[in-house]
């Protein structure tokens, strides 16, 4: 009876630390997975932001190119059509140039757009924190 108490027994606690070896395991490799992804999606929120700042960038530039090509073209073409003087009943009547805005709705949309995926994709970088930090502090794997 003695072998057969002493066999049950050790068994018993064989079982139980395959038991808990595998939940250890289990629970670790959980943790190193988000730690991973964690950081998998700050280099992914890198790339968004470096995206995002070249796309208003080139943005920006072409409308402030086109911003300054306007200002030094107008006032010469201003000055071409009314060098001879008192025609100004002229130049209300003429077409004169206009100064495309489109531009600047073009850039404001991209902002929009650009805010809105890296809102996104800060998100999951907030909820992959949340997802870790219970892993963390939940039982069983909270073994601090």
């Amino acid at each position: 009876m003695d072998r057969k108490a002493l066999l049950v027994g050790v068994v018993g606690l064989l079982s139980s630390f395959l038991v808990f070896s595998g939940m250890y395991a289990s629970y670790t490799n959980g943790e190193v997975r988000l730690r991973n992804q964690l950081a998998a999606q700050q280099e992914a929120n890198k790339a968004v932001f470096d995206n995002t700042w070249k796309i208003l960038q080139q943005q920006a530039g072409v409308t402030n190119e086109y911003k300054e090509s306007f200002k030094e073209i107008y006032p010469k073409l201003m000055e071409g059509r009314y060098a001879e003087g008192g025609q100004m009943m002229k130049w209300v009547q003429e077409a004169n140039p206009q100064f495309d805005t489109s531009l600047y709705k073009t850039l404001m949309n991209s902002i929009e757009a650009q805010r809105t995926n890296f809102t996104r994709e800060q998100r999951k970088l907030i909820d992959l924190k949340r997802e870790h930090d219970n892993l963390l502090q939940t039982i069983p794997s909270n073994y601090r």
